[in-house]
């Protein structure tokens, strides 16, 4: 509980706005050689890139998770700063991003902090360690990032991120608490010790691979039964396979719970908690 009141402290004099650049699983849709219904859909909220977010509140600009897409992502969403990165954890559809960080150094002409757990921290560092270099080559271009470690509660530009342990599979990850906006995505399971973060919300953004049981994510009945559980005012489900047809089953879900898709931009209003 007393990370939860750390969070309604936090300052809340702007809003937030979360912009999602992916919303699909981790062999994204559509899939390689595949040609069903979803992966031929010319509905454009079917077309899902690996899973990331753009977490805005006054000027600062955090992206959550760095996909092999992002450069295109960030192209296609005209995305031309940030501020700083936050990862959930360490597997490739999150991660094989880095490299395109670069971009941003140069933009800024600044290095990037970095913000992940020690497991994280550990597998990003053994892949891109060539990124996290104090010494940088004259000419070379390579990523400049810093590499700053989750332990508890942290700022990010003046506001508070409260990591919230998830279980992802056998693995741990983390979500992500703001103000009122929690970010879950790749949850099998939520931990008891982690319940209370996600009480008192406007928006939850959390993981529903499809319909069918899986073992290292929520179907959509197991993530609705954390909705209603926690009762936000407004969920969004992301991470979603080929399985999810968007016009044909967004129409199924409960009020205020919904398919979010590339591109999706969602104010969360500057608030004290509801909880």
């Amino acid at each position: 509980m007393r990370m939860l009141s750390c969070v309604q402290s936090s300052s809340n004099s702007s809003p937030l706005e979360l912009h999602f650049l992916g919303t699909g699983t981790s062999a994204g849709v559509p899939m390689i050689g595949c040609r069903c219904e979803v992966c031929t859909s010319v509905d454009p909220r079917d077309a899902r890139t690996r899973c990331s977010v753009v977490i805005r509140y006054g000027s600062t600009s955090v992206l959550v998770d760095a996909t092999p897409e992002l450069r295109l992502q960030c192209v296609a969403q005209d995305i031309d700063d940030i501020d700083a990165v936050v990862f959930t954890h360490a597997h490739a559809d999150h991660i094989m991003g880095i490299d395109d960080l670069r971009r941003f150094n140069a933009i800024r002409n600044a290095p990037l902090d970095c913000w992940m757990d020690e497991s994280t921290s550990q597998t990003v560092l053994a892949i891109f360690g060539y990124g996290f270099r104090t010494q940088h080559e004259p000419g070379v271009f390579r990523p400049q990032l810093v590499d700053r470690r989750i332990v508890g509660p942290f700022e990010i530009a003046g506001r508070t991120w409260t990591p919230i342990p998830l279980l992802h599979g056998r693995g741990h990850v983390l979500g992500f608490r703001i103000g009122d906006l929690a970010y879950c995505t790749d949850v099998s399971a939520i931990p008891e010790s982690s319940r209370p973060l996600l009480d008192g919300l406007e928006v939850l953004v959390l993981d529903a691979l499809q319909d069918t049981k899986h073992p290292t994510h929520f179907n959509i009945d197991e993530a609705l039964e954390a909705v209603e559980r926690h009762r936000p005012a407004r969920t969004l489900f992301t991470h979603m396979s080929h399985r999810v047809l968007h016009a044909r089953d967004e129409p199924k879900l409960p009020a205020g719970v919904g398919f979010a898709y590339d591109g999706l931009r969602v104010s969360v209003p500057a608030t004290e908690g509801r909880a």
